[in-house]
Parts: structure tokens; sequence; C-alpha cells
């Protein structure tokens, strides 16, 4: 209505031609959202002004899914329907987890070779788990920015492997994401470190998170971001500090910890983890802590948690950080006063061992001028927003590196590496191989991943086939083996016998990931919800629509209400207020749309009026000549 054409500041009729895109940090323990606005950068909240979203997910009685906060507050309550932590179960088999981890869930053995766990909802892939995590922040996104993403830039750990990459993009196509790259947590960082401080020279970048850290040493120049090595682990992170803390209050319980959390039961188990967590954060800023251990059929206790105890608890897991930086720096062909400055990322490295032990390594004081929570989401988002093809965002070139070497099983159950580790992506690289007896038609190859020399120490990747070779001497066949990676990592593998062109390629599917065929059933159970999701959209949308027109309507009436309406024209617009105030506590789109129409049909006259008497009062005392 005229009403509320009142346009905000800063505000323009003009086309916009900026096209959303988004970055997304998806966290072992928190997730965020960041886009590129109005040229800047920044994290998008949700309605209660917070940027993180807990990477939590809780399956009701009810068929609904909460995440977040919600899901968070209820892991004591329903720890097996609750699920947390999902990053680290990411492209794993059930044999990949340490027992401590595999006992935190209820896991199913119906498909040992990929990973499923037993909810009320039924089994669960951690891509569906993620993939709900995911949408939330997709929709938070879409609230935020008003319109459709052209995609999203999501970041995971260097160092994790193709399996746990492709499962990442299979939980974003789930969540109806278009991904446009995947971006290393750590180039994440350096790119909003660089970009928003011009940096330049060789950085660490030290990421800790909640269950992953990455190491990386990169070349920053001109725009240019060159990765030169990462290491990292992919099953350290947060989560573990806490572990120490549970175990050390188990103990000071009396409990025999040999048997790991299975000496009580999970929900008293995660209420320690809770409260451990919670005490790790409060050490951050105290030097000591109290923490009441409560657990079923014991009487409480409380005990002191200090500084010296708790480092004392985590000094191996900050040792093995450091293993693992000491081998970024040297396979970078560097010494640590060569490097220039050190970023800390993650929200582990708010713990202060932590930033003085980076800090006693490489002599210097870390940098921690961004949010060590949201650096990551931030860097991602510039990345978007230069992959989406604005303007002014084309100035950047990112350099990344493969974090683990590739190459073939050859005789011997040896493994001939092709790319080696720290090769700067995209690449291709092939290698010539033949056949080892007259006559062999078909030659099997086994994709490995890894730094040993045994097959049998490596990662297996992908088993494919190259199929009708014209039989020949040992020896004559010439097969050309070529290996290309993608920007996000991705890797497929062909195979050509040159004398023949006979040729066979497989893209590499994690073993233990979606299968096309799960990936299709998802979506299509989706779809099936998309008329529910798009009510809820709708009846959102009226809400709001209906609320900005009671606000505008108002703050007028009480501005000259009792001057330009007389009494039956106001009975009737405050009427048609209460009306549209009852129709908002309902969830019928329609009769909110109807009762916010009405409202406007009747404060039309008034709006026009308001308007006539403003340029009334604004021409009044003034002669023509004067407005000429």
């Amino acid at each position: 209505m005229a009403l509320l054409s009142i346009a905000e500041p800063g505000q323009s009729s003009a086309p916009h031609q900026h096209r959303l895109a988004i970055g997304i940090d998806l966290g072992t323990t928190n997730s965020l959202v960041a886009s590129v606005r109005n040229g800047s950068t920044i994290t998008l909240d949700d309605a209660q002004g917070r940027s993180l979203l807990p990477s939590v997910v809780r399956y009701l009685n009810t068929g609904d899914i909460d995440v977040g906060y919600a899901a968070r507050n209820a892991q004591t309550d329903d720890p097996y329907n609750t699920l947390a932590s999902v990053k680290r179960l990411m492209g794993r088999a059930r044999a990949d987890l340490p027992d401590e981890t595999a006992r935190a869930y209820r896991l199913s053995e119906e498909t040992p070779n990929q990973l499923r766990i037993d909810t009320r909802a039924g089994a669960k892939t951690p891509i569906e788990v993620a993939a709900e995590i995911l949408k939330t922040l997709r929709n938070r996104a879409e609230q935020a920015l008003g319109g459709e993403l052209v995609g999203a830039v999501i970041t995971v750990p260097a160092y994790f492997d193709d399996a746990q990459r492709q499962a990442t993009k299979d939980a974003a196509r789930l969540a109806g994401l278009n991904v446009l790259r995947l971006l290393n947590e750590p180039t994440a960082a350096a790119v909003a470190y660089g970009l928003d401080h011009a940096s330049e020279g060789v950085y660490a970048i030290y990421d800790l998170g909640g269950g992953t850290f990455d190491i990386s040493i990169l070349r920053l120049s001109r725009g240019v971001f060159e990765v030169l090595s990462v290491n990292g682990d992919a099953a350290l992170g947060g989560d573990d500090f806490d572990a120490r803390i549970c175990t050390w209050l188990m103990q000071q319980a009396g409990l025999d910890t040999a048997d790991g959390p299975d000496v009580i039961s999970a929900t008293d188990h995660r209420r320690l983890l809770q409260q451990s967590r919670a005490a790790k954060e409060a050490l951050t800023a105290a030097d000591s802590t109290v923490i009441e251990i409560r657990i079923e059929g014991r009487t409480p206790l409380a005990v002191s948690l200090d500084h010296a105890t708790f480092d004392t608890l985590s000094a191996d897991l900050i040792g093995k950080t450091l293993v693992s930086t000491r081998k970024a720096v040297r396979d970078a062909g560097l010494k640590t006063q060569d490097i220039q400055g050190v970023v800390l990322v993650g929200g582990s490295t708010r713990m202060p061992a932590v930033r003085c032990a980076v800090a006693d390594f490489f002599q210097c004081k870390p940098l921690t001028d961004l949010d060590p929570d949201q650096v990551v989401a931030l860097g991602a988002a510039i990345q978007a927003n230069a992959l989406a093809g604005n303007r002014g965002a084309d100035d950047m070139l990112l350099l990344d590196v493969t974090p683990l070497s590739l190459g073939l099983e050859v005789m011997g159950g040896l493994v001939e590496k092709i790319i080696p580790r720290n090769s700067t992506l995209p690449l291709a690289r092939a290698q010539d191989f033949t056949t080892f007896k007259d006559g062999q038609t078909a030659l099997a190859l086994h994709v490995l991943q890894g730094e040993r020399e045994l097959a049998s120490e490596c990662r297996s990747l992908a088993r494919f086939e190259l199929r009708n070779i014209p039989p020949m001497a040992a020896g004559a066949a010439r097969i050309r083996v070529t290996f290309q990676i993608d920007a996000d990592g991705l890797l497929c593998v062909s195979a050509h016998e040159q004398r023949s062109g006979v040729e066979a390629a497989v893209t590499v599917q994690p073993s233990y990931g979606l299968s096309e065929q799960e990936i299709v059933r998802m979506l299509q159970e989706s779809q099936a919800h998309a008329q529910d999701d798009a009510r809820a959209r709708a009846l959102q949308e009226q809400r709001v629509e209906a609320e900005r027109a009671l606000e505008a309507t108002q703050a007028a009436l009480a501005i000259d209400g009792d001057v330009l309406l007389d009494a039956e024209e106001r009975a009737a617009i405050d009427a048609a207020m209460a009306t549209l105030h009852h129709t908002l506590t309902g969830f019928d789109a329609a009769n909110i749309r109807t009762a916010t129409a009405a409202l406007n049909r009747l404060t039309t006259p008034y709006a026009a009026r308001r308007m006539d008497h403003a340029v009334r009062g604004a021409l009044s005392g003034q002669h023509i000549q004067e407005l000429g």
C-alpha cells in the first residue's frame, strides 16, 4: 500500500546485477555462512543475531528435525537421536573410526562398507546429517540475501582425502546447493587475511577446529595465494581435548576408564562431554573452573580443574599438531625463520596453551585480527563472490595443492606415484605402462592414495579395467594412464592403449559414500516435501509483509491519525488491524494475505491525505515566483 512506500536508506529501484553467492564453513562443532554485501564480507546471522550454528542434528518423535542450538541442548536427554561432530564421519567406513568415536553412536551393521547411524528416523548416513546442517545455512542465506543463490563455496580441511571431499559435495547437493568449489580451510583463511590486509610473504595457517587439524604454508603475492605445503590430522581437534577432560572427570569419580565411555550410560557420557567442553572454554579466560560430576547411581562430586592440570592432560595433543607443523615447514623447503607470520584459525586456537605453543614454535606472535571462528567462512565468501562473476572480484588466483600422493598399484603390490603430494591444483599427469604377460588383453588398475610404498598400506580409491587390448607380446602394449584433479581436489583417472585406441576411465567415487541411486532417491524424497517447504516459506513471507503493514500503519496513526481520519474511518482501520493481528496467530497464508490486503485498501486514502497534507505544509506561505 502507499503507506509502505518509504525506502530504506541506501536502497535503489535500479535493477540489482549482483549475483548472490555464499561461503560455508561446515565445521565439526559449529558451522557458518558468509557473503559479500555492498563490498563488505560478513557472516549471516540467524533471527537471534547468532552467526554460529552448532553442527548438531536431532531426529524427533514427530518426524521433525532440529538443527543447531535446540538440537545441541537435547544431546544429554536424547543422545542416540542427536548427532554431533558428524564431520569426523564423512567419507569414512566403520573400520576407519577409532573405537571411542564409534561408541558415541549406534552404528548400523547392515552395510559395513558404508557408515550408517541408527536413529528413530531410520539409519542415516553422515552425508544426510551434514545435508541438514547445510540446508539450514542455505535457508538462512536466502532469507538474509533476499534472492536465489548462484552457488556456494564450501570449505574442507586441507587433509581431507578424496572420499571425504566427495562426501561433502554429496551433502551439499542433497541440501540443494550448487557447489562452485570446495576450498581448503587454511586457504580460505589466507584469502580473508590476504585481501583484508594486503599481506605479502610466506605465512603459516594453523587451523585447529573442533574435529580436524590442518597446517598450510602459503606464499601470498599480488593476489596470488600459492599453497607450498600442507599437513595435518583429520581426526584431531577440540573434541579430543574435551575427551581428555571427560576421561579425567571419570577418573575423579572413581570409574575405571579402561573400557572407555561404555562404563557409564550414553546420557551421562554426553553430559560429561558437554561439561568438559564448557570447562575447556572457561579456562580460556580463567585460571580454574569447578565442574560438578553427576553420574547416575553415584553421589554428585564437585572438582576443580586448573590450567596446569588441563595443560598436562592435553600436552601430547598440542605436540601432535607441532609434529605436523614441522613436517609442513620442511616440505615447503623452508625454516621457521622464513615464515613471516602465523594465522590462527578455528575455535580451538583460543586455548592459551595452543597460542603459547605456536608462538614458541615460530618465535613470533600469531595473528588473531579476525575472529578464528569466522575467518574461514569469510574467506570462502570472498572466493564465492569471485566465482559468481561479480565485478571487482576477479583479481584473485588460488593455487591449492593435493594433500596426499596419488598413484597405481604395480606388480608386487607396490605403489607407483603419479601425482606427488603438494602438487598444485588443478593438474593432469600421465605415465605410460605396459602388459606383463604375452597375449594379455586386459589390465586391472587400482588407484591408491597415500605415502607408503606398499599398496596394502595406502588408501584404496577405485578399481577399474581396461579391456579389449589386442593380444601382443609382453611389454609391447603402450598404455597411457592419466590422472586429472579438478580445483575441488576430485580425481578422474583414464587409461588409453595408444596402438589400438581402446580406453577406459573412472571418476573416483568413495566406496562408502553415496551411490548415484541413493543421491537420486534422497533428492526425490526432498522434492516430495517441496510443497510443504513452499507452503512454510509462503506463510513466513506473508507474516513478514503483514507485520510491516501493521508497524507502518501504527506509526502513521500515532502521528496524525486523529487529525486526518474521522471516527468511522479510524474504527474501520483499527478493526482491520485487529483482524490482521488475529490471523497472524494462525497458519493460513491465504488468510493473512487477505487480511493484509483489506488493511491496505482501507489505508490507501489515508496515505493520500498524508501526502497532500505534507505537500500543503511544505508550500504554505510561498509564492509562485519563489517556487519557479
